[in-house]
């Protein structure tokens, strides 16, 4: 699947994203770093490679321009841990202007620097600083001994900024994450690169850091087993700045689409979690306080359906009655969802209401060409059917830019949107990130093009697409304007909540924050903006016709506010 979300690998996508780790608990007693790779399973992981030639003796420090040394590789006992979040821009997932409707300041927390933090010995003091919420200070920097980071690809500007202000401070850096797993050598600048999942490099991190001789990189071919992974360390970020928890069940998926580096990063053999992990974790968050919803970030939550069917879910739907719904979930499957009724209903008894699927194109030729072979020999819109008739709403990932996509791809993609009734339908621009089968591909063919945003919906590509390049473009915005100006979004969304089914009566919890999202929405999208036309047509319909989907009506209405902000569409 191609997109964003938040990930968990300390690297941790996404989040969808990330896309990212988070565990169960068991926080390593109270032993010191030293002993880390002695405890259970740890000791079971490979030896692991690295590019620094020094293997015996200390990392000499870094000499900044001015010739002094950049800092010591000395070790505190117990060292203060700055993990730094970096700043998303305003993207499709980011929900920014959105955000603002309900006074949250983030759609998720950074999953995988929690996880990171809880695989940090106990008596290590830690601090999060989530850019997307608040700015890094000058106090942040001071208490500091060592900041550690992570970032997918789209954050790649706020990391920058980031790594400027720590060599001003001469503050070791170690890195980790989707960014730096993919193309570490590019930052010359970070002391440290703790690459791919956590489970299997910070241990021996760790064990080199206390006894003085770190290495630059750790990194792994190995996938270590989720039974190793803590819970997030939720203690470290306030609920209220974010509108969803996140938690993740499974890394890996089945499948091997050619634009997806979900398989490079994570293997295509699904690795679980337990039923008690995933219960630990939802108990945990309901202690803190936590109400609302909770995304499950795996990149295809359905890749272990025995686990699922026998274990998890029937776990979840016992956990949840007992606790009487305090959350709801959304998630990431594959197609081949709506082949399973049984599964289905399992998700909308354990609290799920919707799920990201990637149809990627209605073109035959093109799912064939990226090797989509899930979505191939079905009739995809009726797939989307089934899943939307068990309750849960599909939202859905498409791209344009295939080698095969003729220009006609364009009137089809709206063509099945509108039919669909995908309200947030992803369409984006099909690029080739590093690490996968279409990079190398790309590259042999000599198209590729050196620069890759991470966002897929800002009219780039990086490489050289087999349609005119200006074709392309004009015909991507005539998509994007096909699908989400008012006309079309308001039709779509009307279409959708008169047909959906709803299956399961829960209680309705009424928030403050719903009653400001109400008044801002009569404010900004019925008196100020263009189409409040089509805003106040939605809402008279959804109160008279359908009081059960008003809710879902401002909701969707703000979305397509936010979708056309950052699409840019007047």
């Amino acid at each position: 699947m191609n997109k964003r979300k938040t990930q968990l690998f300390f690297s941790l996508r996404p989040g969808k994203e990330l896309m990212v780790n988070r565990n169960q608990q068991e926080s390593f007693s109270s032993a010191d770093s030293r002993n880390l790779l002695s405890l259970g399973p740890w000791s079971k992981i490979n030896p692991l490679s690295s590019e620094n030639p020094a293997k015996e003796g200390k990392i000499k420090p870094r000499e900044k321009k001015d010739g002094s040394k950049k800092h010591q590789t000395s070790f505190k006992p117990s060292p203060n841990i700055l993990l730094v979040y970096p700043e998303y821009p305003a993207t499709f997932w980011s929900f920014k202007y959105a955000l603002q409707f309900v006074s949250k300041k983030a759609a998720y927390p950074p999953l995988g620097l929690l996880t990171m933090a809880a695989l940090l010995p106990p008596h290590w003091k830690k601090r999060l600083i989530d850019l997307n919420v608040r700015p890094l200070t000058d106090r942040d920097l001071a208490w500091a001994d060592y900041v550690f980071i992570s970032a997918m690809v789209v954050q790649q500007e706020s990391v920058k900024q980031i790594l400027a202000v720590t060599q001003e401070r001469n503050l070791p850096v170690v890195a980790g994450g989707p960014l730096f797993t993919a193309s570490h050598q590019d930052y010359p600048e970070i002391d440290y690169f703790v690459l791919n999942e956590a489970e299997a490099t910070l241990p021996l991190f760790l064990e080199d850091l206390q006894r003085g001789y770190p290495r630059r990189v750790y990194q792994t071919n190995n996938f270590p087993s989720l039974q190793l992974t803590p819970p997030p360390l939720w203690e470290l970020i306030q609920f209220k700045d974010y509108l969803s928890m996140n938690l993740q069940f499974s890394r890996g998926c089945p499948f091997d689409c050619e634009f997806c580096d979900i398989t490079t990063l994570f293997g295509r053999k699904v690795r679980v979690k337990s039923a008690t992990q995933i219960i630990v974790e939802l108990e945990r968050l309901f202690q803190l306080g936590w109400r609302g919803n909770i995304f499950f970030v795996d990149d295809n939550f359905i890749g272990n359906k025995k686990v699922l069917k026998k274990e998890v879910l029937p776990a979840m739907i016992s956990w949840m009655r007992k606790r009487k719904y305090p959350f709801s979930f959304n998630t990431e499957a594959s197609i081949n969802l709506s082949d399973d009724e049984e599964l289905m209903k399992l998700m909308i008894q354990a609290g799920f209401v919707s799920v990201f699927v990637g149809i990627e194109s209605p073109d035959l030729n093109s799912l064939q060409e990226c090797h989509k072979v899930q979505n191939l020999k079905r009739d995809l819109l009726a797939s989307v059917r089934r899943i939307q008739q068990t309750g849960l709403e599909v939202t859905g990932g498409f791209i344009v830019g295939f080698d095969n996509d003729s220009p006609s791809i364009f009137k089809q993609q709206i063509d099945f949107i509108q039919k669909s009734r995908i309200i947030t339908a992803m369409v984006g621009l099909l690029n080739a990130p590093r690490n996968t089968r279409l990079y190398q591909r790309l590259k042999k063919e000599g198209r590729l093009l050196p620069h890759l945003s991470g966002n897929n919906t800002d009219f780039t590509m990086n490489f050289v697409p087999k349609m005119d390049y200006k074709i392309l473009i004009k015909g991507y915005r005539r998509l994007i304007e096909g699908i989400y100006s008012y006309q079309p979004y308001y039709q779509r969304v009307k279409n959708y909540l008169a047909e959906k089914t709803f299956v399961l009566k829960r209680p309705f919890r009424l928030h403050l924050y719903h009653l400001q999202a109400l008044l801002k929405s009569i404010f900004l999208l019925g008196i100020k903006d263009k189409g409040r036309f089509y805003y106040w047509k939605l809402f008279f319909w959804s109160l008279l016709h359908r009081p059960t989907s008003f809710p879902q009506a401002i909701i969707f209405s703000i979305y397509g506010y936010h979708f056309r902000k950052v699409l840019r569409l007047r």
